[in-house]
């Protein structure tokens, strides 16, 4: 056994040693292949008291990784030895397809013991990954209460602020005096709810301000809330993108955020760390769309989804490229004339698509965290020409002195040298206004910087190329 897995184990005298379970504490570890190793074989010999002995008291991100790399018939047999309030934490921090496979084969009635432990918007997201008649069990057999915010956060798009709010708040009415404002703070911490903000409301739960929690501890008991809170509270509207909801955060430096129905009424709040969640998935999202996959596919997926999930992307690419045969059919007699440009039409359409495809990932991103917006659509573009002038300058540098070079004519040089440069410049705005005409129209702008605006580009870079050596060659001779 690896000195990781001693420092963690206890000594235990024998194999059926009874074990109390103890609180899990927040002890991290570093989950390497040695521990792995122990883990696998402690499991293969079910040597369930040693195991938990190792378990017990790490943290669930630390177990949910272990579980991860177990095997499939592994992972149950470590799972069944966590407690409740272990398995429910571990749960959220598994991979998507390891989770759902564990749900799979866990009855509905334990599927409930974990959910009624987890926050609200956990607890929405857990059952929203449940098979229907699965989740119609769950909730069930779940309190009223409790149900009731889970079957209510499920009718919100789930990427939307209302989606990702949770409903467990500390809220107190304008009215009250501090002393009654700190008995329902406290009955609203009851379960361990972690508090940022106090909100208030008024007397029919409409946000009117917040207050940090030592404003209760600073000021008279007998002082009335609305004379002490900040009236300019931020709050952000159930149906609202949760791009935008992480950009709010990131501009103001939120920690929370109150959640606001149509007429202005409390329901919820976004803590900071559903948002790094919402940062994570949006860019893994933005890098699937943008390279045509989907990033967990190959565990969640069989080799034929795989497959017709790429093949739309594919034969778009197709499509495109065969108009880059189509261009160089056209410019035959060109190419026949002097046949050298046939080897530089490579290194231009790949230099132009790169360049474009480089401006496109820059500004599918900045849009998503907020940092280009539409309205001021030229900023971009202006810095994209000043940045792609010195790009295509030194790249046309290069190819035109190489080119004359090769070919032993000046004018040669001339003619690839102005073709790169121009290429990179038109593919660079091209990359860069194309994703935000895309956001305008309403499409996923991640869709137009994939592999078909890859190919768009090399067509772009070729026929610059082309025309423009066409014209040149005609000018020199």
């Amino acid at each position: 056994m690896t000195q990781a897995a001693r420092d963690i184990n206890q000594t235990i005298t024998t194999e059926d040693a009874i074990i109390i379970p103890r609180k899990r504490g927040v002890k991290t570890i570093e989950v390497d292949d040695e521990l792995m190793q122990d883990i696998r074989e402690l499991v293969h010999d079910r040597a369930s008291t040693l195991l938990l002995n190792i378990i017990t008291d790490i943290h669930a991100a630390d177990i949910a990784d272990i579980i991860n790399r177990l095997e499939p018939d592994e992972r149950m047999f470590v799972f069944d030895l966590l407690d409740v309030s272990t398995a429910s934490a571990v749960l959220l921090e598994l991979d998507t397809g390891v989770r759902e496979v564990l749900l799979e084969s866990l009855p509905s009635e334990r599927i409930t013991t974990y959910v009624d432990r987890l926050a609200s918007d956990d607890a929405t997201d857990l059952v929203a990954e449940l098979q229907p008649h699965v989740a119609e069990k769950v909730l069930r057999a779940m309190p009223v209460k409790e149900s009731s915010d889970v079957k209510k956060l499920l009718r919100y798009g789930p990427e939307t602020a209302g989606g990702i709010m949770g409903t467990e708040f500390a809220a107190v009415r304008m009215s009250n005096t501090v002393k009654q404002a700190i008995k329902e703070v406290r009955a609203a911490a009851k379960n361990e709810m972690v508090i940022y903000t106090v909100y208030v409301v008024d007397e029919e739960g409409v946000l009117v301000g917040s207050l940090p929690l030592q404003a209760l501890v600073l000021n008279s008991p007998n002082r009335r809330i609305y004379k002490i809170m900040d009236t300019d509270t931020k709050s952000i509207n159930t149906d609202v993108d949760q791009e935008e909801v992480a950009a709010m955060f990131r501009k103001y430096d939120l920690v929370s955020l109150p959640v606001v129905d149509k007429r202005g009424h409390l329901v919820g709040r976004i803590t900071i760390d559903d948002i790094v969640d919402v940062i994570e998935e949006e860019h893994s999202e933005d890098v699937a769309l943008m390279v045509g996959s989907d990033a967990e596919e190959l565990e969640r997926r069989s080799p034929y989804q795989i497959a017709m999930l790429r093949l739309p992307w594919v034969l778009t690419t197709l499509a495109i490229e065969f108009c880059a045969g189509i261009v160089i059919h056209h410019f035959d007699e060109t190419l026949s004339r002097v046949i050298l440009l046939a080897s530089f039409m490579p290194i231009i359409s790949a230099i132009s698509g790169n360049t474009g495809l480089q401006s496109a990932a820059i500004i599918v991103r900045a849009m998503s965290t907020g940092h280009v917006t539409l309205e001021r659509w030229w900023h971009p573009v202006s810095r994209q020409v000043q940045t792609t002038l010195i790009l295509g300058g030194v790249c046309g540098l290069v190819l035109g002195i190489v080119g004359g070079v090769w070919q032993g004519r000046w004018e040669f040089g001339l003619v690839v040298g102005v073709a790169m440069f121009v290429s990179v410049n038109l593919s660079g705005i091209v990359g860069t206004t194309v994703p935000m005409i895309s956001k305008r129209l309403g499409f996923d702008p991640a869709l137009t910087a994939g592999p078909f605006e890859t190919a768009f580009q090399d067509v772009v870079g070729i026929s610059i190329f082309l025309t423009f050596a066409t014209f040149m060659l005609q000018w020199i001779t």
